[in-house]
């Protein structure tokens, strides 16, 4: 068969021209994200505040698979047999998958196996048939749907910005409460009314011309003597800024103790570890690993860009819970995708845009080892026509919310997700 998506590129491209548009759109966010009451040092941005940070007991790491992730790749359903019919040449055969679940109902990619100690251990699960309540092919207007996280609003507020506000650490008002490691667009889910950090690397989030080693620090001190006595928004922008750079240095001065790999998601995870390990008050934390737009040899256990994703990806989250050590007991870390692929592959042995999804969750409070599935509905068979999609049976701001729920007891579940509806745990959270 051939590909009939609007959306399938031709085999001289591995995206659709939505998604590579998305870095030039990154320019113009990220230049508005200049205005109104932020400050630029390094490549760092914050909001305004003048608040130091308080500790943070509990940590969450919210890693965004950008592109839409082909979830039944990552988490194969093969006791279904509409997985292999529907995938004659990129299915993932039985006999190579990592062992997934007792049944005899789902295993994971071979690529997957740095996560298997994790997995085997008790503190990895996978929450199957995830996304939004309504299909949504659209990347630019599915990602903002999944990071705001509070349908048919105008606000743009990020849930994990309400998150923050709702806490009892939000009400401390540090920049550091919230981080977002970006390489483009700045994350929707943590923009907000409540000031939160966005840094390309850690080692930028510093003074511009500072000079450490001057105990003097004749930069920050001429900001001081230029700034302290504006109280417009500007101004309090750079006082934040100020404060911001000087109470995260105990991050900047923590060392990585594991192998991340070289790619940019194990430079963020390395970079959040640091920051969990300096202790600067930071309770959410945000990641990106792209590109998982896969209309285009996705590939099978031969080559393709599924190999290199997949192994990256695990590499990456291994080598993170292995650095932090016994930090490890108070952080999890969840992944999320703007939406899944189609169920069929195309004439390009790749997948075209579809609806449901798998989420992985990590670390702390975890009832590992198992796929979980929304159990009133139960697993909806596949099917290999042209539009079959997996069906969404768990509304992934659900699982965000048990997560919520589990690790950040103080925070109004109502305020994160409004509108979502009866809340319905699976079971996954201790």
């Amino acid at each position: 068969m051939t590909a009939t998506d609007p959306m399938t590129p031709t085999p001289d491209g591995a995206c659709c021209p939505e998604f590579a548009a998305m870095s030039r759109r990154s320019l113009l966010r990220g230049a508005l994200a200049l205005g109104g009451a932020t400050f630029m040092v390094g490549n760092a941005t914050v909001s305004a505040s003048a608040s130091s940070p308080t500790p943070a007991s509990s940590v969450l790491v919210v890693l965004s698979l950008r592109g839409g992730a082909d979830g039944l790749s990552l988490v194969v359903p093969y006791g279904d047999p509409g997985y292999l019919a529907a995938r004659p040449t990129i299915a993932v055969p039985q006999d190579q998958l990592l062992p997934g679940t007792t049944d005899g109902r789902f295993g994971l990619h071979p690529k997957l196996a740095p996560l298997l100690p994790l997995w085997t251990g008790g503190s990895l699960a996978a929450i199957h048939a995830t996304g939004l309540s309504t299909a949504n092919r659209s990347h630019f207007s599915a990602m903002e749907e999944v990071e705001e996280a509070d349908p048919g609003s105008s606000a743009r507020i990020g849930w994990l910005n309400r998150l923050v506000g709702s806490s009892p650490v939000g009400a401390g008002g540090s920049p550091l409460q919230g981080v977002g490691f970006v390489y483009g667009t700045p994350p929707t889910e943590i923009s907000g009314p409540v000031p939160l950090m966005t840094v390309g690397s850690l080692d930028d989030a510093t003074i511009a011309g500072d000079d450490p080693a001057d105990p003097l620090h004749p930069r920050r001190t001429s900001l001081h003597t230029l700034w302290d006595g504006d109280h417009s928004p500007m101004g309090t922008a750079v006082r934040s800024t100020l404060q911001a750079t000087q109470d995260i240095t105990p991050a900047v001065d923590a060392t990585n103790s594991a192998d991340y790999g070289s790619s940019n998601l194990g430079a963020s995870l390395a970079a959040a570890a640091r920051i969990i390990k300096g202790d600067v008050g930071t309770e959410v934390i945000t990641v990106d690993q792209g590109d998982w737009d896969m209309h285009v040899d996705l590939g099978n256990l031969d080559s393709g860009q599924m190999l290199g994703n997949a192994e990256d990806l695990a590499t990456a989250i291994a080598a993170f819970f292995t650095d932090l050590g016994p930090l490890a007991d108070k952080v999890t870390l969840v992944t999320i995708s703007e939406f899944g692929r189609r169920v069929l592959e195309n004439g390009n042995h790749g997948l075209d845009h579809g609806w449901g999804n798998v989420m992985l969750v990590a670390g702390k409070g975890v009832k590992g080892g198992q796929v979980y599935l929304n159990q009133a509905a139960g697993w909806k068979n596949l099917s290999d026509d042209l539009e079959a999609d997996l069906v969404v049976t768990t509304d992934y701001r659900q699982v965000l919310a048990e997560i919520v729920t589990a690790r950040f007891p103080g925070a109004s579940r109502s305020q994160v997700f409004p509108g979502m509806g009866a809340y319905s745990p699976l079971g996954f959270m201790a």
